[in-house]
C-alpha cells in the first residue's frame, strides 16, 4: 500500500509490525513491550529493545495509578505537549509542567539553580502529582531523587529518560538503582528524551484505557 493514502492509524499498525518483526526475540513480557515499543517508535533506534529498564511490576502498578486519576507532571513543554490527552482524559489525569512558570525562573534565578530543580520542587508541594515525566533535564531528575530521599516525595511512579552528555546517564543510573524504592521506567545510557518520555507515558495510558474497558 502506498504510505500517501494510508490513514494515520494503518501508519502506525504497520510501523509496529515492522518493529516487532525487526525486534525478533526480544524477551520482553507482552505488557513491557507496548511501552518499550512505542519507545522505539517515537525514536526508530531499536537500542531501546536493550537499554531499557523497568522495575519490577511497574506496569501494573503504574496502571492503577493512572486508574485512581494522578496528576502527571514533566519537565519541559514538549513532553507536556506529546502526551496524548484525548487518553488522559478518561481516566482523570491532569498533566502539567512548571518549568515556564514565571515564579519559578524567579527563583531559580535567586537561588542560582536550574529551573528544572525549582519546577520539580513546586510539583512535589502539590500531593496530586504522583506521576513524575523526565525526559530532558538530569538535574529534574537527581533533584526529585533528592526530594524523595529526604522523605519530601513519594511518587507512584518516575519516568526517568533524560537525554544528553552531562548527567543524564548518572541521574538514571540512580533511579535504575532501585535504592529508592519508588517505581521506575528509565534507561541506561545517553539516549532518551521528551518525546520518549510522552510516549512512554502514552503507552501505559493506553494500557489503563484498555484495563479500565474490562
Amino acid at each position: 500500500m502506498d504510505s500517501l493514502s494510508m490513514k494515520p492509524e494503518e501508519i502506525e499498525a504497520a510501523s509496529f509490525a515492522i518493529i516487532d518483526d525487526e525486534a525478533g526475540n526480544h524477551g520482553w513480557p507482552m505488557a513491557e513491550w507496548q511501552v518499550v515499543r512505542r519507545a522505539i517508535h517515537t525514536s526508530a533506534d531499536f537500542e531501546y529493545t536493550q537499554s531499557m529498564v523497568l522495575s519490577d511490576g511497574v506496569i501494573e502498578k503504574a496502571v492503577a495509578a493512572l486508574k485512581s486519576g494522578a496528576g502527571i507532571v514533566t519537565d519541559t513543554n514538549m513532553a507536556l505537549s506529546g502526551i496524548s490527552k484525548p487518553r488522559l482524559n478518561p481516566l482523570g489525569c491532569s498533566a502539567s509542567c512548571h518549568v515556564a512558570d514565571p515564579d519559578v525562573a524567579a527563583q531559580a534565578l535567586a537561588e542560582g539553580v536550574t529551573r528544572s530543580i525549582i519546577a520539580m520542587r513546586t510539583a512535589v508541594a502539590n500531593p496530586d502529582n504522583r506521576i513524575f515525566v523526565i525526559g530532558n533535564a538530569p538535574t529534574a531528575l537527581f533533584e526529585l531523587l533528592r526530594l524523595v530521599e529526604a522523605g519530601a516525595a513519594k511518587p507512584a511512579l518516575i519516568i526517568g529518560l533524560p537525554v544528553g552528555f552531562v548527567g543524564a546517564e548518572e541521574s538514571k543510573n540512580a533511579l535504575a538503582s532501585g535504592s529508592h524504592d519508588i517505581p521506575f521506567i528509565t534507561n541506561i545510557g545517553r539516549k532518551g528524551g521528551s518525546n520518549v518520555a510522552a510516549a512512554v507515558v502514552n503507552a501505559l495510558a493506553i494500557l489503563a484505557n484498555k484495563n479500565l474497558a474490562v
